[in-house]
């Protein structure tokens, strides 16, 4: 399984990259900065350093090329590049502020990223998808509770954004042969995006790790078909049962 993993140099998209990595996978991870993302890589087994801004058309367009030709082809592409509220707000946890107070420039940054960025991947690979006869799609989102929050613009919309993308990706590539699922942690986790400082007396985050069997098993010859579906990763387990169940 050849894998291209956008925002793969820390958190969500590095667990995912390591334990792809360890089960056999090629991986190759993209980061904004070429040489964080080659360093990050130089620590996984066959892994590639890869840079890509997900917000710049020509930088997609071009790390997708070399990604295709260095790994022969992408099985699979992890749809994972993001940023926080951090970003328009650095206190969002304990001093949370109405949507009419963040900035327009840090609104259009956190939405070209979390929501333009998956579009301009999913559209790069898409193509090359089709003519090979087949391939999946996983996009990362996050709990719906970010996306009602109060103090969560922009990065709740950029969230359910790519949420509805995804539904319209599945919809759009039914009985292509290339599939599209959402996958999302279960809860909020240790990324840099949530600063501990802030987290309410009791209060814990997972382990980025979670995504580790639930990324694997989407690049297993078990999940091929599957389709459309919305896996949490703190669930993944019963889910599983449920499915088998169902069958």
């Amino acid at each position: 399984m050849k894998v291209l993993i956008t925002g793969g140099t820390s958190g969500l998209g590095l667990a995912m990259a390591s334990a792809l990595a360890a089960s056999g996978a090629t991986v190759a991870l993209t980061g904004r900065s070429g040489e964080h993302a080659r360093t990050v890589a130089a620590d996984l087994p066959g892994a590639l350093g890869i840079e890509l801004d997900v917000r710049d058309e020509s930088s997609v367009d071009a790390a997708v090329d070399e990604a295709w030709s260095r790994l022969g082809g992408i099985d699979m592409l992890v749809n994972n590049a993001g940023i926080g509220m951090r970003t328009v707000n650095p206190d969002f946890m304990t001093r949370p502020q109405g949507f009419w107070d963040v900035p327009a420039d840090g609104f259009r940054a956190v939405i070209e990223t979390n929501l333009t960025g998956y579009f301009l991947v999913a559209r790069a690979v898409t193509p090359r998808m089709l003519a090979a006869g087949g391939g999946r799609i996983v996009n990362i989102s996050m709990n719906p509770a970010t996306m009602q929050r109060a103090g969560f613009v922009p990065y709740g919309p950029s969230r359910a954004g790519s949420e509805a993308l995804s539904r319209i990706m599945a919809a759009d590539l039914r009985d292509t042969g290339v599939t599209v699922n959402l996958l999302l942690p279960g809860g909020a986790t240790v990324t840099g995006m949530v600063p501990l400082d802030a987290l309410p007396p009791g209060a814990a985050l997972l382990e980025a790790s979670v995504m580790g069997p639930p990324i694997v098993w989407l690049a297993s010859d078990a999940a091929a078909g599957v389709h459309d579906e919305y896996i949490v990763a703190t669930e993944f387990e019963h889910w599983l049962r449920d499915r088998a169940d169902s069958r």
